[in-house]
C-alpha cells in the first residue's frame, strides 16, 4: 500500500511549518521516539498536497498560520481527501480561540508551541492510539460550553465565530496590538489584504471605526486567553 512507508510498522508524520527551525524541532523531537518516522515537510498547503500525492502518511502536524490557504483550510482539504490521516495541529495560537474550529475542520488534536515537548509528545501518542487531544482547561471550556455552564461563552452566539479563520487570526493578532505590517509579515499577507480582512470584521462584528475594533479584538482576546 504505501509507495514510501516507513519500516517496521512505524508511524509516519508530515510537518507542515513555514518556519524552517521550528520544522527542524519538531523532526528532532519526533525522530528520536520508538515508532514514529518523519516521512516529509512542508511549508505551506500546496507542498503538502503535492507531497501526499508521492507518499503515504498517518499523521499530519501543521500549524494554523501558513502562506496561502490557512491551516483550518489544510485540516478541510485533507480529511476530505484522506479520511484516516489524523491531524494535530501546533501553533503559536491561543487555544481557546482556535482550538474548537480546528477539531469542526477535522483536526484530532490542538497543542501551543511554547508547551515543552514532552506535552508534544504526549499529544502526538495520544492521537496515535485514536483519541482527541487537548489542554485540561480547553476541555473544561468546551464542555462547560456543551453543557450551558462554567466558562463556555456559547461560541454559536458569539458574533465572532461569525469570521472565517483567516479573519479570525487578523482579528486575535489585532487583540495582542498587533499592526497592520506586523499582522502582514506574519500571515504572508498583504498589508491591503489585512485591511480588507480588518473591514470585512468590521462589518460581521457591526463595529464603527478602527478603535472600536481595537477595542473589541482586546477585550475578546483578554475574556479567551488572559494574557495579550
Amino acid at each position: 500500500m504505501s509507495r514510501n512507508g516507513a519500516r517496521n510498522g512505524a508511524v509516519r508524520v508530515l510537518l507542515v511549518d513555514d518556519h524552517p527551525v521550528v520544522r527542524r524541532g519538531l523532526r528532532d523531537v519526533l525522530s528520536a521516539e520508538p515508532g514514529l518516522e518523519i516521512c516529509g515537510e512542508a511549508a505551506d498547503p500546496r507542498e503538502a498536497m503535492k507531497l501526499l500525492s508521492e507518499v503515504d502518511c498517518d499523521l499530519a502536524i501543521l500549524d494554523v498560520s501558513l502562506k496561502g490557504p490557512s491551516g483550518l483550510e489544510l485540516i478541510r482539504q485533507l480529511r476530505s481527501r484522506y479520511p484516516r490521516m489524523a491531524i494535530l495541529v501546533c501553533t503559536m495560537h491561543d487555544e481557546a480561540l482556535f482550538a474548537e474550529r480546528a477539531l469542526r475542520a477535522g483536526a484530532r488534536g490542538y497543542v501551543q508551541k511554547q508547551e515543552n515537548t514532552d506535552q508534544v509528545l504526549t499529544a502526538v501518542r495520544r492521537i496515535v492510539d485514536g483519541h482527541f487531544y487537548l489542554s485540561s482547561a480547553m476541555t473544561d471550556r468546551l464542555l462547560g460550553s456543551a453543557a450551558g455552564t462554567g466558562n463556555g461563552n456559547g461560541t454559536e452566539r458569539d458574533p465572532v465565530f461569525r469570521l472565517t479563520g483567516r479573519e479570525l487570526e487578523v482579528f486575535e493578532l489585532l487583540g495582542h496590538a498587533r499592526g497592520t505590517r506586523q499582522i502582514a509579515e506574519h500571515l504572508h499577507l498583504s498589508p491591503k489584504t489585512v485591511e480588507s480582512h480588518r473591514e470585512n470584521i468590521k462589518r460581521k462584528l457591526d463595529l464603527a471605526n478602527h478603535n472600536e475594533l481595537m477595542r473589541s479584538a482586546v477585550q475578546w482576546v483578554l475574556e479567551h486567553d488572559g494574557s495579550p
